[in-house]
């Protein structure tokens, strides 16, 4: 790199004094500064884009790594799926022998769809549980305040309870 220190740039200034003259030397200074501000702004545009570009070499290499492991993946589980599908059928297409077939007759009676009493009577309770759980797990003072009916009453029943003590005697009515 350049040395360059403070008796170098000293000479340097007087040199251009005498060479370029006083009124000239501003304008060949301020010329000379914008170029070299130029110079430095390119220099720091070409390192960016070096960089990028090194920055995106990387990420294709990874996203090449990354799909690679993807497609292995993939052909893992299909691979693993028709083992398991080819499995199957076979453990399927197997059980047609005769002693197979008594195994076969207790296989599709687990697999029936009649419900016994005890299981309906299970599912009866639960069904109870969850449906009291859901109508009383409310607390009556948010009832309240939230303006859920806690009882019903009849309209005639309201209109009495609502309607001013002598308001049916002032209209001609008894």
């Amino acid at each position: 790199m350049i040395d360059i220190g403070l008796s170098k740039l000293a000479l340097i200034g007087v040199v251009a004094l005498v060479v370029i003259g006083p009124e000239r030397l501003p304008k060949v200074a301020r010329m000379a500064g914008t170029l070299f501000g130029r110079a430095q702004r390119y220099i720091n545009d070409v390192k960016s884009e070096v960089s990028r570009e090194i920055e995106l070499d990387e990420l294709r290499k990874m996203q090449k790594d990354v799909e690679q492991a993807a497609s292995d993946v993939s052909g893992s589980i299909h691979k693993s799926m028709s083992d398991t599908e080819a499995s199957l059928n076979d453990a399927w297409s197997g059980s047609d022998g005769a002693a197979a077939g008594d195994s076969a007759a207790a296989d599709a009676s687990s697999w029936s769809r009649t419900p016994n009493a005890d299981m309906l009577s299970i599912k009866a309770k639960a069904f109870r549980r969850k449906k009291l759980a859901r109508t009383t797990a409310v607390p009556a003072w948010y009832k309240h305040q939230s303006g859920r009916k806690t009882r019903v009453i009849s309209a005639s029943a309201r209109v009495a309870k609502y309607r001013p003590i002598g308001a049916g005697k002032s209209a001609g009515f008894f």
